[in-house]
């Protein structure tokens, strides 16, 4: 198999009239995280599997199956980051940039409710401002007592849309942030 022709990843396909993810763009992306991981191909970072996104269309990939693949991938990209960056900066400073992170994050969360992240404009959609306080809630519940919340847990948080709305690229940084400072300390 050549780069251009990734080797199928196996995973289930959806039936019927229900959407998974496109196989191609699925493909090729594990094709390029196992280079990357692997042999040292374009590098990647576990930020980088965080964010990709691939098309929804009948027949594809089962999206459950593909997210579960993809958090574990996350995770390997997430322990090599880790080591590295330990060997490179110490224990104590890996810990220390950390919990300034961590308690970045819950002072963040811990604004009051309906005032936690910027609205959308009133006639565009946002995340469900009750939602995300109450999500706020347990996460900084999580930062402040630890909480028991799971990094799939966090990954797998999803929103409806409101009116005047929590912008939603602030509220997915904020999740991202959790998600890294919970791989760092694993």
């Amino acid at each position: 198999m050549t780069m251009t022709e990734p080797a199928p990843a196996g995973f289930p396909d959806v039936h019927g009239r229900a959407k998974g993810y496109a196989k191609r763009p699925v493909d090729e992306f594990l094709a390029r995280a196992r280079d990357a991981f692997e042999v040292g191909g374009e590098p990647m970072s576990a930020g980088d599997v965080r964010s990709v996104a691939f098309p929804l269309v009948r027949g594809g990939y089962s999206i459950a199956a593909v997210d579960a693949a993809l958090g574990r991938i996350e995770d390997a990209f997430a322990a090599r980051e880790r080591e590295s960056a330990m060997s490179a900066l110490g224990a104590r400073a890996w810990v220390g940039q950390a919990r300034e992170t961590a308690q970045v994050l819950l002072d963040r969360l811990s604004r009051p409710a309906k005032e936690r992240f910027d609205r959308v404009g009133v006639l565009r959609y946002g995340y469900r401002v009750a939602e995300v306080d109450l999500v706020a809630d347990k996460l900084a519940a999580y930062l402040a007592t630890g909480e028991e919340i799971t990094v799939d847990q966090v990954r797998s948080v999803a929103f409806r849309m409101e009116r005047r709305g929590y912008r939603e690229s602030q509220v997915d940084a904020v999740l991202d942030a959790l998600v890294e400072v919970m791989l760092a300390v694993r």
